[in-house]
């Protein structure tokens, strides 16, 4: 019987130790042969060196595929054909394509530093210089990116991102599966065929769920946030509570048939194997 693929998200760790433990979530990790590793922005987003030495040490430690998070904003044409020949260099296959956080000073997305600055920008210049080497993937909200102004301008910029050459597109995180389903039947209606994969945050910490969700615009839902309370200064009760929530919400994606599931793990391993064991994806 078929199984839904699935893949993980990691971010630079930003000391020797953090390096060091993170070889072994990898190496846990990749036991289970994943699709892909992706790898965030170094600290602050501010710089790409740290996804270049994770997206180096992945392939290198493992023989898996990994993916950097490429940003555009702040960044110039000439920087960009640079990291995308280093990372060609280095054998790397597949690029999230992102445009990155505005910087604090920039007031709206034409007045940020750099030379291009959508996402789509990114996408059309990856494939004006390097054709369909890279297999490319854009983010995509269903419920709304936080910083759009409304949902059909939100909608119509990752539309622009799907037409400019994606070859797929990976989720914000959520927590309510109809977001998720109306944002499908968006999809649908407006001719868009690349896959979309669902991303899936575990739960394992109250107030850090909280603020993720707010910043990246994430809905918690009610319950799940009395749930989340109930047992915010019970931790092994949360991780029990959070993985049943999870398991619930993959397992509705898969009888939905998603083309693949990507987990963000936060550089843990524990958390997501036990969602992956849960849901038989092994």
């Amino acid at each position: 019987m078929a199984t839904t693929p699935y893949s993980f998200e990691l971010f630079p760790p930003k000391t020797e130790e953090g390096a060091e433990k993170l070889k072994l979530v990898v190496k846990r990790l990749a036991e289970r042969k994943p699709e892909y590793f992706s790898v965030t922005f170094g600290a602050g987003g501010s710089t790409q060196e740290g996804t270049f030495e994770t997206v180096q040490m992945v392939m290198q430690e493992t023989g898996c595929e990994a993916a950097p998070h490429l940003s555009c904003i702040s960044s110039t044409r000439e920087r960009i054909r640079d990291q995308l020949a280093r990372y060609r260099e280095a054998g790397v296959k597949r690029i999230v394509a992102l445009r990155g956080d505005l910087p604090a000073t920039a007031t709206s997305h034409s007045s940020a530093p750099g030379e291009l600055h959508y996402a789509n920008e990114l996408v059309e210049f990856i494939r004006d210089e390097h054709g369909d080497h890279f297999e490319l993937e854009v983010g995509a909200y269903p419920e709304m990116h936080p910083q759009a102004p409304d949902i059909d301008t939100d909608f119509a910029n990752f539309k622009r991102k799907m037409d400019a050459g994606a070859d797929a597109a990976i989720t914000q995180y959520f927590f309510n599966i109809d977001a998720f389903d109306h944002f499908m039947e968006h999809c649908t209606a407006a001719g868009i065929k690349q896959p979309i994969i669902p991303g899936i945050m575990p739960i394992v910490n109250f107030e850090q769920i909280v603020r993720f969700s707010k910043a990246c615009g994430a809905d918690v839902p009610r319950w799940l946030h009395y749930g989340m309370e109930r047992y915010k200064d019970d931790n092994d009760s949360l991780r029990d509570f959070g993985h049943d929530v999870i398991t619930r919400l993959c397992s509705k994606l898969i009888e939905r048939g998603v083309p693949s599931i990507h987990f963000y793990t936060l550089n843990q391993s524990k958390p997501t194997l036990r969602l992956v064991d849960s849901l038989g994806l092994s």
